[in-house]
């Protein structure tokens, strides 16, 4: 499958109920956007007011409705939005002096009494993980409308996230436009135009013609170290490198401890940073994959931006992911490299804002907030913060290679 023709942006996955009479006056200061970016591994959950101020936030885990069904994995979501809920209504509390509210926890206030569902907010916004086609955005869609979360709800990808994360109120925060290559455990990329065209690729692995992200790297150099280290290959670093990493003295040990299930096939993503740093002392065959994964990343930017017309524009290529916002100079200067030769206008830049910041303002975009509103939200979220981890912490259970697996 190749990428899908540029079509709006909401329809297919929006779906929307009657608003309770009398709400949302101008001056509303309750939640007006309920911001999701779940990826495999994580959750991130923000509320909103329609100017832009945060007003609760958490982390939950990841979403992973191929491994545990739509159900099971709302569920995992419903934990998080409450405890977002119970952080807005403590930090209300404070602010007002409320007795009691500033003790409120998901579900209970501080007497242990049931606290009452929060009303619905005008635009839930959930930018998912596996939701990589229509039918499935629009499954997801529905499953959310039906927790009563808000009156409007609409689902994309979690690249999508990443792709308006990166769009600064220079490239026009009440217009977006440009496209985002995301490279985390897998790989994907979307564009958008203001007219509401999008472009996008399936991105479920190797069926829908995928290479790379972290999975891919860490299985390609398995591959050629375990062909080196029985003579069908060429010598790599990566045959004493990868066993290392586990402690191993031998691929063949690395092979039987994975085989039996010693070792989680799904620490394969810990060894993407390996990869980098063989290829980073002169390793032939580490390098020629990373060369590929910059082929990889700067092939789908491009067809996207032929898609949506942008080719000849001047546009930001955003580059999101752990693989890609991680700083490896032989892939950045490669990317870098081909992009100038092939899109010459584009405007490459790394986003390392966390998703969930996308989340919320394609909530506001969906309200029509003015850019003010736009500048408060990221404002918050632009704050320092820890680095987030690469891959998933170690045991942690991971999708089927390549299925739903670009971002974390």
């Amino acid at each position: 499958m190749g990428l899908s023709r540029p079509r709006p942006t909401t329809p297919p996955a929006t779906r929307t109920v009657a608003p309770p009479a009398g709400r949302h006056g101008p001056a509303d200061p309750a939640p007006a956007v309920l911001a999701i970016d779940a990826g495999n591994s994580k959750t991130d959950v923000a509320l909103l007011s329609a100017d832009g101020s945060v007003l609760g936030t958490a982390r939950g885990g990841g979403f992973r409705p191929p491994a545990v069904g739509v159900a099971a994995a709302v569920d995992v979501l419903a934990e998080t939005v409450a405890r977002a809920h119970a952080t807005a209504r403590a930090t209300a509390g404070a602010t007002h002096a409320t007795a009691g509210t500033a003790r409120a926890t998901a579900g209970q206030d501080g007497a242990g009494a049931a606290t009452p569902a929060p009303p619905p907010v005008r635009q839930v916004m959930a930018c998912l993980a596996n939701a990589d086609l229509p039918v499935e955005e629009a499954q997801l869609a529905g499953a959310l409308t039906d927790r009563g979360w808000g009156e409007r709800v609409t689902v994309h990808n979690d690249t999508f996230a990443v792709l308006r994360a990166g769009l600064t109120a220079h490239d026009g925060d009440a217009a977006p436009r440009g496209v985002a290559v995301v490279c985390g455990a897998g790989i994907n990329c979307v564009g958008m135009r203001p007219d509401g065209r999008t472009a996008r690729f399936p991105a479920i692995g190797r069926l829908s013609g995928d290479w790379g992200g972290g999975g891919g790297l860490g299985e390609e150099a398995l591959w050629h170290a375990a062909r080196a280290e029985d003579g069908r290959g060429e010598p790599t670093l990566l045959r004493t490198a990868l066993p290392a990493h586990f402690g191993l003295d031998s691929m063949y040990a690395l092979i039987e401890a994975v085989h039996l299930g010693r070792i989680p096939y799904a620490r394969r993503l810990e060894l993407a940073p390996v990869l980098f740093e063989v290829a980073a002392r002169g390793d032939a065959v580490a390098d020629s994959l990373v060369a590929r994964m910059a082929e990889e990343v700067v092939t789908m930017a491009v067809v996207a931006l032929r898609r949506l017309d942008l080719l000849e524009e001047e546009v930001p290529v955003l580059l999101g992911g752990g693989i890609l916002a991680a700083g490896h100079p032989l892939l950045d200067d490669r990317i870098t490299r081909l992009l100038g030769q092939r899109a010459p206008r584009a405007l490459p830049r790394v986003v390392r804002a966390r998703p969930v910041l996308g989340a919320a303002l394609l909530g506001l975009d969906a309200l029509g907030a003015p850019v003010a509103a736009h500048e408060r939200a990221r404002h918050y979220f632009e704050r320092a913060r820890p680095a987030d981890p690469v891959g998933p912490p170690e045991g942690a259970d991971t999708p089927a290679p390549g299925a739903g697996a670009a971002t974390g």
